[in-house]
């Protein structure tokens, strides 16, 4: 099993490297998984933080800390893979400044598309930081069109005084542009030593420092990636919290030692011993159901066989080997409770690794019988997620990230009622937070909102949970684009879609800008394609929903646009709810002024205005209603009287537009 991290730090100077990627565990239970609620800036915050405690800075950071410092500065991290790398970058922006005061000031921290088409204006302001990670990059064609991106961003950053760190990807110096290397800091990998001690310290794991000096720990110490010694204090706590492996911290190190270097080779041995499909298909099913109770394990392994075509057997069960006694031949435990278990630590992951490694012909196979093993009664929720998390880092280390988004959409689209599938919202934010894939999900992502044909309610919340949940932490900008194309759909989901799109850009003034103007640009597209979009823009610019402080400019750009066509209807709950802001908050007066000056003096806007306004204040028993009432009609009168003198001045003299018969 493995731990979950992200991204977020206090004291990005302290010691440790996290690695980096998505790594789960779902030990005591799966609440993580489900975060509704939760201000996103507050929960990368705390990524960071954790990300923090456990980060050892690289050899050069320094120098990256100390370049990265002054406003409108580019800094581009060149590191072999393994170093940490892009744990760096993130501790580099992050250790800018005081997180808490950065975010409620708007500073933003956000991470930038390495490749694919900008889905919009990057738009930076002073003291915003970006990570921008390339690291992914293998094709020399490609990384010369990000250079290209790089340098448009470069600029932008630096004329705003905002801060950037790229990661740069290994193996492509030769394609490095000239004018990149005077940004260029490169990173050597921090002491293995460090690393590990840090994140055991992390875990208050008691012992010395000479535990940590045997040959074959300094070999990995020299060698290893960053994340494969965070697995090994995850796997030395596992042992410890297990209670099966001795009291002592020897004893957990060798076992997690044994659990790193050798369980390949064990597996391969005893697979290689096991011939018979059926012995095969059980090992198989403990390693992805481990910790699930015996009699769900019998009916996976039966489905597992079916699913791979396995004729059964001819003699009766009465005459085969019972259960038990496969299991122990297989070297698989079950404890009291009737759990099921390998004796050995960390050896379903091996199991599982060596399956999807060395039977390529088998991977649908296994995603078919996964996607039905997963809803097994007898699984509790915490076994489910454990099937879906296994899946996923199955297929995620084997380069098929389309047979976790099949089971996404497969999970999704059985749901019933008006819940969320955890299985697929589990399976989807595996994807997102994924450092290899993750680009590749928020792609299928877009692909999936943007096209016309009909969507289950399942999925669209499935897609919505995962846009408020991950995307929205990690990518905001990416969120409520594809927000925007669920909210405009159609059905109860599509609703709640648009609940979601409007609370996450009601707290963010720069996300509020950037829905305005995707909504402004589709209202003027003709009437058809505009309606639901000049609906959805018309609720956007309530009070409701506005951010505090009210960003006038943007409000008004909006207002124009509403006021400028029909349907007039969509007006009263807009004006509405501003004329009950200026009642009930004197600070929001500014709004009378603008909604007038939004209907550009046109004769029939006005009367429209004047008319909701009359409306809205016959209805009141409170005097507040009539004197805010009063002064709408003051700007409404000065504008009509404005515009009157304005075409005597022209001598255009009293007409009758199309718009007043």
């Amino acid at each position: 099993m493995t731990e979950w991290h992200r991204v977020t730090v206090n004291d990005p100077r302290g010691a440790v490297n996290n690695g980096v990627g998505p790594q789960y565990v779902i030990y005591g239970g799966a609440d993580w998984m489900i975060r509704k609620g939760v201000e996103p800036l507050r929960i990368v915050r705390e990524d960071r933080e954790r990300l923090a405690d456990r980060f050892v800075p690289p050899v050069n950071y320094r120098v990256a800390s100390d370049r990265l410092e002054k406003p409108g500065s580019v800094v581009l991290l060149d590191a072999q893979p393994g170093s940490g790398r892009r744990a760096a970058a993130i501790m580099l922006l992050h250790g800018l400044g005081e997180d808490g005061d950065a975010d409620e000031a708007g500073v933003r921290f956000e991470e930038l598309p390495a490749m694919g088409k900008d889905e919009y204006p990057l738009a930076p302001g002073a003291g915003d930081r970006f990570l921008l990670d390339l690291s992914a990059i293998t094709d020399e064609e490609a990384y010369v069109d990000a250079q290209r991106r790089l340098a448009v961003r470069r600029s932008q950053v630096q004329e705003a005084g905002a801060h950037m760190v790229v990661v740069l990807p290994s193996g492509m110096e030769h394609a490095h542009a000239p004018d990149l290397e005077p940004d260029t800091v490169k990173l050597e990998r921090p002491r293995g030593v460090a690393v590990l001690t840090r994140h055991l310290r992390m875990d208050r794991m008691a012992f010395r420092p000479t535990d940590l000096t045997s040959p074959g720990l300094r070999r990995l110490y020299e060698r290893s990636p960053m994340r494969e010694l965070a697995r090994l204090a995850r796997l030395v706590k596992a042992a410890r919290d297990s209670g099966r492996f001795g009291a002592d911290f020897a004893g957990w190190l060798d076992q997690a030692m044994h659990a790193v270097t050798d369980r390949a080779g064990e597996v391969d041995q005893q697979v290689a011993s096991v011939r018979t499909a059926p012995e095969r298909a059980l090992l198989l099913a403990t390693a992805v159901l481990e910790e699930a109770r015996a009699d769900t394990v019998y009916e996976a392994w039966h489905g597992l066989m079916r699913t791979v075509r396995h004729e059964e057997e001819v003699t009766s069960e009465l005459a085969r080997p019972g259960f038990g006694e496969r299991l122990k031949t297989l070297g698989i435990e079950r404890d009291p409770d009737g759990r099921l278990r390998f004796g050995r630590l960390a050896y379903a992951d091996a199991v599982r690794t060596y399956f999807w490694a060395n039977f390529p012909g088998m991977r649908d196979d296994l995603r078919d019988w996964v996607g039905r093993a997963a809803g097994l009664r007898g699984l509790t929720s915490d076994d489910r997620m454990n099937v879906v998390v296994r899946f996923g880092e199955c297929s995620l280390a084997v380069g098929r990230p389309d047979h976790l988004f099949d089971l996404v959409v497969r999970w999704a689209d059985s749901a019933t009622g008006a819940a969320c599938d955890p299985r697929a919202l589990t399976a989807l934010e595996l994807g997102l937070g994924d450092e290899r894939f993750g680009a590749w999900f928020r792609s299928r992502m877009y692909k999936c909102v943007t096209k016309s044909r009909p969507m289950s309610d399942g999925l669209v919340r499935v897609l919505t949970t995962a846009c408020l949940q991950s995307l929205g932490t990690t990518h905001p900008k990416l969120a409520v684009v594809r927000l925007h194309y669920l909210a405009v759909r159609k059905g109860e989901a599509a609703h709640e879609a648009r609940e979601a799109l409007l609370g996450l850009v009601g707290r963010d003034r720069q996300l509020f800008r950037l829905l305005v103007d995707r909504l402004r640009d589709r209202a003027h597209q003709g009437p058809r394609r505009a309606d639901p979009h000049l609906q959805l823009l018309a609720e956007l610019l309530s009070d409701t929903w506005a951010p505090d402080p009210s960003p006038w400019p943007d409000l008004f750009l909006g207002w124009e646009t509403v006021f400028s066509q029909p349907p007039t209807e969509l007006w009263k709950p807009l004006v509405s709810s501003w004329l009950n802001a200026v009642a009930g908050d004197s600070t929001q007066e500014m709004a009378l002024d603008l909604m007038v000056r939004a209907t550009r003096g046109r004769t029939a806007a006005l009367h429209r205005l004047y008319a909701i306004a009359c409306e809205w204040a016959g209805t009141a028993r409170h005097s507040s209603r009539a004197a805010v009432a009063a002064r709408f009609w003051q700007h409404i009168d000065h504008a009509q009287y404005t515009r009157t003198k304005r075409e005597e001045h022209a001598g255009a003299g009293p007409r009758t537009t199309e718009e007043e018969r």
